[in-house]
């Protein structure tokens, strides 16, 4: 029963140190490329999509 317990210290232990940052890095820069000037005319453009009347 110890043996599982470390094991799932370890995981526990690898999930928060190396996976948490690289998902929080990819969520900012999603962020990032959302809110960048140069997407703005696009997004804008996609938000007015569902109002128009084809």
């Amino acid at each position: 029963m110890k043996a599982i317990l470390t094991v799932q210290n370890f995981t526990s232990d690898f999930v928060t140190t190396f996976w948490t940052p690289i998902f929080v890095g990819i969520f900012l820069a999603i962020v990032a490329y959302a809110l960048w000037p140069r997407n703005r005319a696009a997004f804008d453009e996609a938000s007015k999509m569902p109002l128009r009347e084809d």
